[in-house]
């Protein structure tokens, strides 16, 4: 396999390591002149050899020196906010299902105090004193139908 030094560069290379002159020059590391002196040898570099050594005396650029960041603290972070998530989810569930049961318990309350009342009567066989007998005739104007019984 070639060695890096020997491989041609592409005019992206180039480019990289001109915007990386000039960002030197802008930081007081290099003259006006060297700046012109070194860029004619960057547009004129065949190699990442002769583009390396342009710039061998410079600081390494902000991406090279900035550590990145562990898969595992990545992993980490990707689980903690999964579990964040399940809890909120969790406890949005809880309060559902809490509002839900006192819903239910009002219901079933309302029930056995005010509905077995009414069934109470007709499951014992008897007649209850709220039933309209056939000889009561209800107006049409309540919408309900004459004739027949119903319950009040």
């Amino acid at each position: 396999m070639a060695r890096r030094v020997t491989l041609r560069a592409a005019d992206s290379d180039r480019e990289r390591v001109a915007d990386r002159l000039r960002h030197a020059a802008g930081e007081g590391r290099l003259l006006t002149e060297e700046l012109e002196e070194r860029l004619g040898a960057v547009f004129s570099a065949r190699t990442y050899g002769e583009l390396d050594a342009v710039v061998a005396d410079l600081p390494a650029p902000d991406d090279d020196r900035r550590h990145k960041t562990p898969l595992w603290v990545k992993a980490t972070f990707v689980l903690a906010v999964a579990v964040a998530l399940i809890a909120v989810l969790a406890v949005v569930a809880l309060l559902f299902i809490g509002l839900a049961g006192a819903w239910l318990l009002w219901v079933v309350l309302a029930w056995a105090f005010l509905g077995r009342g009414g069934a109470r009567g007709s499951r014992l066989g008897g007649h209850s004193r709220h039933r309209l007998g056939p000889h009561h005739h209800v107006s049409s104007s309540s919408g309900v139908p004459r004739g027949g019984s119903a319950w009040l």
